[in-house]
């Protein structure tokens, strides 16, 4: 699928992009994947450090930054420079909404907190995503996503129980905290629609991750028991496992409700497990979770990966491969759904990324362009937004504030 136009929901909306690399930007991504306008404030002459990270890169560029900063506007503004925080306030009172992620006070000290923007902008919802919050004890320090991570309880639960915990190959914790704060702008925008007023947006990375801890907390509080490191299980959940085939290929079974796994012991040619009361339970399965992974291995060990998960599907058993990045494009649903959408880039050319989730039937979100060069839309947005003349905006760039 090639890149779309579609205008969006949120095209009414003016979003003021502050801060960098993941938490803040990527809230700012959610947003303008569903139209809304998002000029992002970069520093003049460096940029945002995502314009470099990244583990594989193509021509000196990073591939990391054309999805993040994709539908959005750069536009260079140096925040340390009292004109540069000028500017800003400026463009923040053209604005529905500011997202920022530096330590708390920053914004502050810039002249840029909440109650001095809403003095110019009684409207204006500010979205702040930090490590640990605007408020507490632990507010002003430095935190980054793996801390968040750590201090969320996600960290402690991943990995193999016999090694350290170990984290996910991806900026989880930072992703989860954009993705909350994507949430509360949405609701914050419905708050102001029928109230008029704007509000706070906070959201701390520590606090993301912990939402996801399902019941880690009660299950401590009420019984002592305490969530530990599984490896590729959950714990009393079974059978829900990578099995191995013919071909050396592990195939992921899921099959742990008790319908789900009578029909799987149909296709073993057991069906007398699922009456057993060893395993005729979900309780009694999850107590018995290796006995089972091991008569299902034996299973699947002679079998053929294709023919596997073709009987497994016709069956009603979930099932699947463990995608890597080349599976996914050669993938007929991912083709069926248009998971992956190409964007032309003007140095990198048709460049792959993901697709806009989720989709919407009425008023589907889009990618319009991948990230832009910096200072790409100083003179669109100075020029229109803020009616500087061309010398304004050249003088600007000459003494660095731009």
């Amino acid at each position: 699928m090639t890149a779309e136009t579609t205008a969006g929901p949120l095209a009414d909306l003016r979003v003021i992009e502050m801060g960098q690399l993941l938490a803040g930007p990527f809230c700012g991504q959610l947003l303008g994947d569903f139209g809304a306008e998002v000029i992002k404030l970069e520093a003049p002459g460096v940029g945002d450090p995502m314009r470099q990270w990244g583990r594989e890169q193509s021509q000196g560029k990073s591939l990391w930054w054309p999805v993040v900063a994709r539908n959005k506007k750069s536009v260079t503004c140096d925040l340390r420079n009292p004109e540069g925080q000028r500017l800003a306030r400026e463009l923040i009172a053209t604005a529905d909404i500011v997202i920022e992620n530096f330590r708390p006070g920053t914004m502050e000290r810039w002249g840029l907190g909440y109650e001095q923007l809403r003095e110019i902008n009684p409207g204006l919802i500010m979205v702040r995503v930090t490590g640990y919050g605007q408020t507490g004890p632990y507010a002003p320090r430095a935190g980054y996503g793996s801390i968040g991570e750590a201090m969320g309880g996600i960290r402690y639960t991943t990995g193999d129980p016999d090694h350290a915990p170990a984290r996910t190959g991806i900026s989880l914790g930072d992703s989860l905290a954009a993705v909350f704060a994507t949430i509360g702008t949405l609701a914050a925008v419905h708050h102001k629609e029928r109230t008029g007023q704007g509000q706070l947006v906070d959201s701390a990375i520590y606090e993301a991750v912990l939402a996801m801890m399902e019941s880690l907390l009660p299950e401590y509080a009420v019984t002592g028991y305490q969530r530990e490191r599984t490896g590729s299980v959950l714990p009393n959940v079974a059978p829900s496992n990578v099995y191995p085939t013919a071909g050396g290929e592990m195939v992921l079974i899921a099959a742990n409700q008790d319908t789900v796994f009578t029909r799987l012991t149909e296709l073993m040619g057991r069906p007398e497990l699922a009456s057993d009361e060893r395993y005729s339970t979900h309780t009694a399965r999850g107590a018995r979770m290796d006995e089972l992974d091991e008569l299902i291995a034996a299973w699947t060990a002679d079998a053929d990966a294709e023919e596997l998960l073709e009987t497994l599907h016709k069956a009603g058993v979930p099932a699947g491969r463990i995608y890597t990045a080349r599976d996914m494009f050669n993938d007929p649903h991912f083709a069926a759904r248009q998971a992956i959408v190409r964007v032309t880039h003007p140095e990198l050319g048709e460049l792959p990324m993901q697709n806009v989730v989720p989709k919407l039937s009425a008023t589907p979100g889009s990618v319009r362009h991948a990230g832009p060069d910096l200072g790409e839309h100083n003179a669109e947005v100075y020029g229109q937004v803020l009616g500087l003349d061309a010398d304004q905006i050249a003088k600007l760039a000459q003494t660095g504030v731009i």
